[in-house]
């Protein structure tokens, strides 16, 4: 198992390695799954965004449940940055390979956690919850 995740996170500094997995797949679908990494990393750094637009800007929420909610969103973006640069190494390497492309379940986490945040802000916020 450890050596499997090694391996893995070794493809993801290594374009010599992957490019030797099997055969150099349609430049178009190499793009597209190049745009999907980005697009997570813009999720990741809105995530980022979030959590420290809570913690400095909520000082009137009790400390704990700010700090609760700034980690719970600083933890999704440091999740959805390491998921993106392992989905996409996963679904190049699948493409190479002429696999079906892997699953994730990260979308549905990724909103039930946002939801929660989200809730979390809102109810502290529609209660009056302060020091």
């Amino acid at each position: 198992m450890f050596g499997r995740v090694v391996a893995g996170v070794r493809l993801w500094f290594s374009p010599r390695r992957m490019a030797a997995e099997g055969t150099t797949p349609d430049y178009r679908f190499s793009l597209a799954n190049e745009r999907t990494f980005l697009a997570w990393l813009r999720t990741a750094l809105a995530l980022l965004a979030g959590g420290l637009a809570v913690e400095q800007f909520l000082t009137d929420l009790d400390r704990p449940l700010r700090v609760g909610i700034a980690l719970m969103l600083l933890l999704g973006a440091v999740v959805c940055a390491l998921r993106a640069v392992n989905h996409w190494a996963r679904c190049e390497r699948a493409m190479r390979r002429g696999e079906d492309l892997p699953v994730t379940r990260l979308p549905a986490w990724l909103a039930v956690g946002t939801t929660l945040a989200a809730l979390a802000v809102g109810v502290a916020i529609g209660l009056g919850w302060s020091r």
